[in-house]
């Protein structure tokens, strides 16, 4: 009897074990999938983040950003030579900013010395067109992209006092090509240049004296049409 309980005993420890070692085999399994997979998914959370080593630091956002921007600047370009005789043209850069992130910074390159530099080195008249071109490219960009949704007003608010002579003119003419597309350009601004280029105003004065004090407005001009308007 008592042989028979040890072997009894030492067959349910055998058996006891054999299943402990079973279920620690699958376990083991289990692990080596489930570690398998957190290193695929790392690697694609790293890739989403720009946290790769050795690679660019470019979040997946920014990517899709980047995308949208080169399209952007190219249609801005477009219009940017022509503001500027053909001086300037941007250009994204893709060196890293204070944040170690790159992807979204912006360049002008200068066709008349062959270099490429930050839009902040631009003037205040080149950043005004810079900045008037960017925004005529992103106007392009979102009726392309709306399904046939067009924008067929704009306006410019200041910006044309910090222009010299020869770029007024060519802001004008950009802004001109815009209203002979059928579209409404209005600008708001103080310098009195625009008064003699632009037949179409709402001259706005303020009345200070007397018992009239508020502002009145004045419209100037023919209306019935699309064109360019100042408002002053």
């Amino acid at each position: 009897n008592e042989m028979e309980e040890n072997r009894a005993s030492k067959y349910t420890s055998y058996c006891t074990n054999r299943e402990i070692c079973k279920n620690v085999n699958k376990k083991q399994k289990d692990i080596a999938q489930t570690e398998q997979k957190y290193v695929w998914m790392k690697s694609l959370s790293d890739t989403a983040s720009g946290m790769l080593n050795g690679k660019a630091k470019i979040e997946l956002e920014t990517y899709v950003q980047m995308a949208y921007f080169d399209r952007i600047i190219a249609r801005a370009n477009v219009r940017f030579l022509v503001m500027s005789g053909g001086q300037y043209e941007l250009k994204r850069c893709t060196e890293e900013d204070n944040r170690g992130k790159n992807g979204l910074g912006l360049n002008v390159i200068d066709h008349y010395n062959g270099s490429e530099r930050s839009v902040k080195t631009l003037s205040g008249g080149e950043t005004f067109q810079a900045s008037l071109s960017l925004a005529l490219g992103l106007s392009d960009e979102i009726q392309s992209m709306a399904g046939g949704i067009q924008m067929d007003a704009m306006f410019v608010d200041e910006g044309f006092g910090s222009l010299d002579e020869d770029a007024l003119n060519q802001a004008v003419k950009a802004l001109g090509n815009l209203a002979e597309g059928k579209k409404l350009v209005g600008i708001i601004s103080h310098v009195s240049e625009l008064k003699d280029r632009i037949d179409k105003k709402i001259v706005i004065t303020k009345n200070r004296s007397g018992e009239r004090v508020g502002s009145s407005i004045t419209v100037l001009g023919d209306y019935s049409a699309d064109g360019v308007s100042v408002f002053m």
